[in-house]
């Protein structure tokens, strides 16, 4: 459930636009760089040390119209644009627009599950490095993103924890997102990416 919260609210955050290779530096999108029909697959598995899988599956995401206003799909909800695009005010944000390789940067939330547990997640962020990178959708030019930190639960949960991210801007997205916690890993692919010709 945290992971999913998590990918979720990392997700929408992370969704940006901009093409590192002109000015060496990403920048957050607008609602113009994106279209009806785009369309992500991603495929995850969160596994324990000890072998029990905790998530399997696939999760899809595809920008939509509804009355001429654009939303992105997300299980069964449609998010606005709008509110993808929306810079964070934040001290702390999960992404520090633009992205550039050496930036570092501190992010926190708080955050509360479906369930009613609420959590916190504290952690250093650097931009590694911006290269080739290939995933089962193909190779693209990604940006390395390191977060090294901690997260904690009301439930009791506390675990120092570890991801990285491949952020391609080509696809306006994370391509793949590799996650430690303590006893638990999770991976996320992207294994499918589309848009109208």
């Amino acid at each position: 459930m945290k992971s999913q919260i998590v990918i979720f609210f990392a997700f929408v955050m992370l969704s940006a636009c901009g093409d590192p290779t002109k000015s060496g530096i990403t920048q957050q999108p607008t609602l113009a760089d994106y279209q009806v029909g785009e369309k992500w697959v991603w495929k995850y598995k969160g596994v324990t040390t000890e072998g029990e899988v905790r998530s399997d599956g696939t999760d899809t995401k595809e920008i939509v119209s509804t009355d001429g206003v654009l939303g992105m799909t997300i299980g069964k909800d449609t998010i606005p644009v709008t509110d993808i695009v929306k810079p964070e005010k934040s001290e702390t944000p999960k992404y520090d627009w633009p992205l550039e390789v050496g930036k570092k940067w501190r992010y926190e939330s708080n955050w509360t599950s479906q369930d009613g547990t609420t959590g916190n997640q504290s952690q250093d962020a650097e931009i590694l490095s911006y290269q080739e990178e290939t995933v089962e959708a193909g190779t693209f030019m990604a940006y390395t993103i390191k977060y090294t930190g901690k997260t904690t639960n009301s439930r009791g949960y506390s675990a120092n924890e570890t991801e990285v991210w491949l952020y391609a801007p080509a696809v306006k997205n994370f391509i793949k997102l590799t996650q430690n916690q303590g006893d638990f890993l999770y991976v996320e692919e992207l294994i499918e990416y589309s848009k109208p010709k």
